[in-house]
C-alpha cells in the first residue's frame, strides 16, 4: 500500500516535470538556444531550467485533485493502457486551459488560439506518456499483473465463447 502511494508520486512528479519542461520549450524553443553565442547559452539554460520548474510546480497544483481521482480509477480497475493516461493528461490539460480562458479579464488578449490550444494539447498529452512510462506500465501492483495475465490466457472466441490460448 505504501509503496504504491510511492510509486504513484514518483510517477506524478515525472509527469509534472516533463509537463513544465514542454511547457517552457513552447516558449524558449532549443532552436533559441542553439542560436544564441556560446558565451550566452548557459545563461540562458539555466534560466529555461529554472521556468520549468517553476512550470512543473505549478502544473502539479492544478493538476493534483484531478490526476488524484484518474490514478485512484487507474490504481482501482489495474488500467495499464498509455491511452488511458494520455487521455487524462490531455483532459487536464484542457481544463487548466479552460481555467485560464475563464480567468481572462475582458478587453486583454484571449489565450483562446491554435497555438496556445496545440501547447496545452502537447503538455497535457507529454504529461500522461510520462507518467505512463514511468509508473503507469505497473499499475495495480501484483494484482495487476495477475489481471493482465489472465487477459493474456483467455482471448474471446468468434462465436462468444472464451477460448485459452497457449503461452
Amino acid at each position: 500500500m505504501i509503496g504504491g502511494l510511492f510509486r504513484v508520486l514518483f510517477g506524478f512528479i515525472v509527469a509534472c516535470l516533463v509537463a513544465g519542461a514542454a511547457t517552457v520549450a513552447f516558449v524558449i524553443t532549443p532552436a533559441d538556444i542553439a542560436t544564441l553565442p556560446a558565451a550566452l547559452r548557459p545563461d540562458r539554460l539555466s534560466s529555461a531550467v529554472t521556468l520549468s520548474l517553476l512550470a512543473a510546480t505549478h502544473s502539479a497544483i492544478f493538476a493534483a485533485p484531478l490526476a488524484l481521482i484518474a490514478l485512484v480509477i487507474a490504481e482501482w480497475r489495474c488500467i495499464r493502457s498509455w491511452v488511458y493516461y494520455a487521455t487524462v493528461g490531455i483532459l487536464i490539460a484542457f481544463a487548466g486551459f479552460g481555467a485560464e480562458y475563464l480567468n481572462e479579464v475582458g478587453g486583454q488578449p484571449s489565450i483562446v488560439n491554435s497555438y496556445a490550444m496545440r501547447a496545452y494539447l502537447a503538455v497535457g498529452f507529454l504529461g500522461g506518456i510520462a507518467y505512463w512510462l514511468a509508473v503507469g506500465r505497473r499499475t495495480g501492483g501484483r494484482r495487476g499483473d495477475e489481471r493482465a495475465a489472465r487477459r493474456r490466457r483467455l482471448a474471446p472466441d468468434p462465436t462468444g465463447g472464451e477460448t485459452t490460448v497457449a503461452m
